[in-house]
């Protein structure tokens, strides 16, 4: 018994001594270890470089300034030497049962089974999200290719288009999920960490090899719709002008009253629902910037003319609610087994309405997931999932969004 709990431990997350009571657990292959870096506190509970054995992959998500520390980034680099390093910035991080502020987090994670690849691009600006998500995909080695992640410049990016070009020409079985970078709830700048670069206006990928890697996914909101739906009468990609013939701003103004002049962080209060017929479910958009002089809205992705919008407003009940029912569908679609590791991308319009309770979206989906998993994540300007099995790959706001990971026989 004691020689398995050692190696049960083994295993296990290098993270505080978390979730010893289970002996009789399935021992995983994958071997994780996490580290946190805050202003009060440094590096704990220690220094990255830990893990016995070489990761292929590291996580790293932090706020703008930690992400972008060269201090921080060498102490990663010289721990992880040998591995893809993959992250960006953040609007808050999710570590295990937590979201924390203004830290950086660390994911270094050894795989047994699976080959890692990254890729990364630079673009101008939102219109080329598309051509920007084709060379990604295009630059990946498809054989043996079954899933792909992917992080995304937050701002000057169209979401809708830069899914498009990544899942355009992928073999159906070829996942993808990921999310926009942040900057808490500034809107100025973003940034990407990929390998020894960080930097605005980039966006880079993983891919992930494997016979064995069992991949789950799922995303989920909980707002509720209020005022009469409207038709998109002007709008061009993701700029949306008018509403049934009216200026779309002053409009959106109207109904946010006080809130109007805190845009458009204000914005992620009050997001917008958007379908294209009736029969279709309808994704959210949120505000990334307001154009007073075209009386414009830029959003995270597409509104296309013909669509129909729709106001939303939380629902906190509703919102944890959402975070739960992802979390259970990305547990079903591996089996209905405890993942060894669930990236968690959540808005942070969420953020914003739960405050002090923000745990709690998190708590809920470790309720499903179970204590053996391990978490890791942030809070996005985007989220990207198909929103259950099969369904397909698109960009959502103010969702949370959950990619599982297993290589549990």
């Amino acid at each position: 018994m004691h020689k398995d709990k050692n190696k049960k431990m083994f295993n296990s997350v290098i993270y505080y001594l978390i979730y010893y009571t289970k002996i009789n657990i399935i021992l995983v292959d994958m071997k994780i270890e996490q580290t946190i870096w805050t202003d009060k506190q440094g590096w704990y509970p220690k220094t990255p470089g830990n893990l016995v054995d070489s990761p292929q992959l590291v996580l790293v998500f932090g706020s703008s300034s930690n992400i972008s520390n060269n201090n921080h980034l060498n102490i990663i680099k010289k721990a992880y030497p040998d591995s893809q390093i993959l992250g960006c910035s953040t609007a808050g991080e999710i570590i295990e049962d937590r979201v924390i502020d203004d830290s950086l987090t660390t994911t270094a994670i050894h795989f047994e089974n699976t080959d890692v690849e990254s890729v990364r691009i630079k673009i101008k600006d939102a219109g080329e999200s598309y051509k920007a998500g084709k060379y990604l995909s295009k630059s990946l080695n498809k054989k043996g290719l079954v899933h792909i992640f992917v992080v995304s410049e937050g701002i000057n990016i169209n979401g809708s288009e830069l899914v498009r070009g990544l899942t355009d020409s992928l073999p159906e079985h070829i996942t993808v999920t990921g999310g926009l970078s942040g900057d808490g709830e500034n809107f100025k700048k973003t940034c990407i960490l990929w390998n020894n670069v960080v930097e605005e206006n980039s966006i880079a990928a993983i891919g992930l090899y494997s016979t064995r890697l069992r991949v789950g996914y799922a995303s989920m909101g909980g707002w509720d719709p209020f005022g009469p739906e409207r038709l998109i009468t002007r709008s061009k990609e993701n700029v949306l002008y008018e509403l049934d013939n009216k200026s779309a701003l002053q409009l959106y103004k109207k109904y946010l009253g006080e809130h109007a002049k805190g845009l458009p962080a204000t914005g992620l209060l009050f997001p917008l629902s958007i379908r294209e017929t009736e029969d279709e479910k309808g994704v959210v958009r949120t505000i990334l910037s307001v154009d007073e002089k075209n009386q414009s809205m830029t959003f995270a992705g597409d509104v296309p003319e013909g669509s129909y919008a729709r106001l939303m407003k939380a629902n906190f009940n509703r919102l944890i609610d959402g975070a739960s029912g992802a979390a259970k569908t990305s547990y079903e679609s591996i089996g209905s087994e405890p993942p060894d590791l669930a990236i968690l991308i959540s808005c942070v319009g969420r953020k914003m309405v739960l405050k002090q309770r923000i745990d709690e979206e998190v708590e809920a989906v470790r309720d499903i997931l179970g204590n053996e998993a391990v978490f890791t994540g942030f809070y996005s300007y985007g989220e990207i999932s198909p929103f259950t099995l099969d369904a397909k790959c698109e960009l959502h706001n103010q969702t949370m969004t959950i990619t599982t990971l297993s290589e549990k026989i």
